[in-house]
């Protein structure tokens, strides 16, 4: 019989990796701290109506990618492949906008789409999320990118490059896509088979394909800042003025569209050019009408999703430069020492000092072989006479330099040197 691997796509993170996962999550709530966000958590599952409605129903995501099953009551449900329709729901299932009508929340967690799985990119996948709810004001959008860029430049990314577009509104854009619709149908041969779908059902989705000819297909096409309405034309104006002010820098890139239906407006990515094709690590918008596809009020909104497995794999160092090794080895000898040494070794964690011991009662060789093995910065040696002394050597693991001190100190000592280390 075969051993039982994970499933294609669904990657285990393991301890030698989860250090720098720990450094970056520590980071973004840290610095969302700074802003006024506030952590939510959402279920994995939801109703699939939800996404149907929220992202909208001819998206890839939504067509093709989401694992959606047949519950035992009858009702279809999904794992969440995005986390902004399920954020907006809890916020208009609990109310939210009537204790504050202006809203700001993150998430972190895993989502799932069933896409082919590449570099970077998995069936499962990990995303920090932020949402901005309740005002339309420009400067919310300058600030939330401002926002990122400070996040992103945090966790030691360099770099970085960011994009910005408006794709309109519910008035404007209309007429931007059937003037597409036109310029593509003279192409229409030259497109894959799911844009020659998109075609009929949401050409705007074309510009999201990777595919060489379709790209090729819709480089003279028509820009959609030509289209917009004086409304959002001033709205883009105003972030991009705001934008300067605070002192980001930025390209339009007028092909830039997003992958779902609900944004409006101001459209964004963060990109790097150390991932090849798939070169988005952040990317968010402006999603005015979501709240009112979903049952709720009309209040606006902007948000971003950054997937962590991309930005991990460029947060600068080693893994293991992210471990938390432990600050002291209790190297006990003989039945009384270990006694002696069990409460002294919890007694020392609830202290806040990272502690380890060996319940085998083997050789000091031995133990300290198991203290090099787990990193340990210092090993604490004792044995009956140290016991009856009320003293015992400290070893410095990386110098070998050993000085005898007062058992009874060891708490304050080991302190002192966690701070001089840091």
């Amino acid at each position: 019989m075969s051993n039982i691997t994970a499933v294609r796509g669904f990657k285990d993170i393991l301890p030698e990796e989860s250090g720098k996962w720990q450094h970056v999550e520590k980071i973004a709530r840290q610095v969302f701290a700074n802003y006024g966000i506030h952590e939510i958590k959402i279920p994995l599952l939801e109703k699939t109506e939800l996404f149907k409605r929220g992202i909208g129903e001819t998206t890839d995501i939504v067509e093709k990618e989401m694992y959606t099953f047949l519950d035992r009551g009858d009702e279809y449900l999904t794992l969440r492949p995005e986390a902004t329709a399920s954020v907006i729901r809890a916020y208009l299932e609990h109310n939210m906008y009537k204790v504050d009508p202006i809203t700001k929340l993150f998430t972190i967690g895993p989502m799932f789409r069933r896409e082919r799985p590449q570099k970077g990119r998995f069936r499962q996948f990990h995303q920090i999320n932020v949402e901005f709810i309740g005002q339309k004001d420009p400067r919310v959008d300058s600030e939330l990118i401002f926002m990122l860029a400070h996040f992103l430049s945090t966790t030691g990314l360099t770099n970085l490059k960011l994009e910005i577009n408006s794709l309109g509104c519910p008035e404007c854009r209309p007429s931007f896509r059937e003037n597409i619709k036109n310029f593509l149908n003279d192409r229409e041969g030259r497109l894959c088979p799911d844009c020659k779908r998109r075609l009929e059902t949401n050409p705007l989705r074309i510009f999201d394909c990777k595919n060489d000819s379709c790209q090729e297909s819709i480089a003279e096409a028509p820009s959609i800042l030509e289209y917009i309405c004086s409304d959002c034309g001033d709205h883009f104006e105003s972030v991009k003025r705001y934008l300067e002010l605070l002192g980001v820098e930025y390209t339009i890139n007028t092909r830039m569209v997003r992958g779902l239906d609900y944004y409006t407006q101001t459209a964004f990515e963060i990109i790097t050019e150390s991932l090849g094709s798939q070169n988005a690590i952040a990317g968010g918008g402006r999603y005015d009408g979501l709240t009112r596809i979903l049952g709720g009020p009309d209040i606006p909104g902007i948000g971003f999703a950054i997937g962590l497995e991309r930005l991990i794999s460029l947060v600068p160092g080693r893994d293991e430069d992210f471990i938390q090794f432990p600050h002291l080895f209790i190297a006990a000898l003989g039945q009384k020492a270990q006694e002696f040494s069990f409460p002294l070794c919890n007694a020392l964690r609830k202290a806040g000092i990272r502690t380890e011991m060996d319940f085998s009662d083997r050789s000091l060789k031995s133990q300290m072989k198991r203290s090099d093995k787990l990193n340990c910065l210092n090993t604490l040696i004792i044995g009956e006479r140290e016991i009856d002394e009320g003293k015992a050597p400290l070893r410095n693991m990386a110098t070998k330099e050993q000085n005898s001190i007062d058992i009874q100190s060891i708490e304050g000592i080991i302190q002192t040197l966690i701070n001089l280390k840091q």
